[in-house]
């Protein structure tokens, strides 16, 4: 006998052919000889990554990017011949899977490819892409002496190889530029002091491949919160050179709906009272499922209209304030479109004063991502 494993309405929809839309785009707007690289971080920023690593490779992404090993493991398993890369620091007892599945690791101190050199000879060469530190100040070398003296030591070994070079940008969302073009002209005064060029260099995120320099996406561009169909901020958005379409979509359903009286109040605290008599509805959804409790007013769709939460939101549940009494079954949407009205995840953000990538992250595992 079938089980089902899904019995709550609680649930997040992921439009896979939002992603294929955004990732197409995409590979028109940008030369064809750049490739693509798929950022699945954070568990393809709360989407599912292997379903959106399935997509992004069938649309043409000729690598995925994670953030540490625990996460190349895991698509590796799943991906057996794509390339994988991982943008964070990773122990140097990762360095032998790493080189027997293949996976390309983020190299950024002389003192991390000491370490690595203990595991040596590998199964196979490990490649390697150097992070240069032009003013994101997280990992990487930060000068040109650094960068020689690491560049010397892979060079010197048969186990390794510079595959690639790369740095990130700290202020590519912002319309001023300053601090930016000194990451800029710092990326190049390293790669002008290179040796040889290494196969692959990046520099590009979202936001530099959509709203600046075309002659920054060099070999690759990694596409990473637009191939969710989010904004990296509002400036990137203004700019787009594309629409991107959201893919993530969460909804539920009313499981109780009773009249409340005037004086009459609801939920921990009591926090909110009925001035006039009013109907309330319960959703199965709460802060353990990523709707933290800042949450309060912010509003939800049922039947195209918007209503908002009310009193505290609780664990497991939360209530709304309905503008008149609807049946229990009634899907209510927290983010999506519903008829002709929309919550985005920009209204979110903007509710909890935080940015749209944080918001599909936090939607906990126990929200079950179905795909369509």
């Amino acid at each position: 006998m079938d089980i089902q494993t899904n019995y709550r309405p609680t649930k997040a929809i992921i439009d896979l052919q939002a992603i294929e839309h955004n990732l197409m785009s995409l590979r028109k707007h940008i030369e064809p000889n750049i490739q693509i690289i798929a950022v699945v971080k954070a568990n393809a920023y709360g989407h599912g990554d292997v379903e959106v690593a399935k997509t992004a490779i069938q649309a043409g992404a000729a690598m995925l990017a994670v953030a540490t090993p625990d996460e190349a493991v895991h698509m590796r398993k799943n991906f057996k011949d794509i390339d994988i890369l991982v943008l964070g620091a990773t122990p140097a007892n990762f360095i032998p899977y790493a080189s027997a599945e293949n996976i390309i690791l983020t190299v950024f101190s002389t003192d991390w490819l000491r370490e690595a050199q203990r595991f040596m000879p590998l199964l196979k060469q490990l490649r390697l892409h150097i992070k240069a530190d032009t003013g994101m100040g997280r990992i990487g070398v930060s000068t040109k002496d650094e960068l020689i003296d690491l560049y010397g030591m892979i060079a010197s070994s048969d186990d390794f190889i510079v595959d690639g070079i790369f740095t990130h940008f700290a202020t590519a969302d912002e319309e001023d530029s300053l601090y930016f073009d000194k990451q800029v002209t710092l990326f190049k005064d390293f790669l002008s002091a290179l040796p040889s060029r290494p196969r692959l260099v990046h520099a590009a995120n979202t936001a530099t491949a959509l709203a600046k320099d075309p002659s920054l996406q060099y070999d690759a561009v990694r596409f990473g919160i637009s191939m969710y169909g989010l904004s990296p901020s509002s400036y990137v958005g203004n700019r787009l050179p594309f629409p991107i379409k959201p893919a993530f979509s969460l909804c539920t359903e009313l499981v109780h709906v009773k009249k409340l009286h005037a004086g009459q109040s609801v939920g921990y605290g009591a926090t909110f009272t009925a001035e006039e008599d009013c109907y309330i509805g319960t959703i199965p959804i709460g802060y353990a499922d990523g709707m933290i409790r800042k949450l309060t007013g912010q509003e939800v769709l049922i039947k195209g209209q918007r209503a908002k939460i009310v009193g505290r939101i609780c664990m497991d549940q939360s209530m709304i304030l309905l503008p008149k009494a609807y049946n229990v079954g009634e899907q209510v949407v927290l983010i999506g479109r519903q008829q002709q009205n929309q919550i985005t995840m920009d209204d979110w953000a903007n509710k909890l004063q935080t940015i749209n990538y944080e918001i599909p992250c936090v939607i906990s595992a126990r929200v079950p991502r179905v795909y369509k």
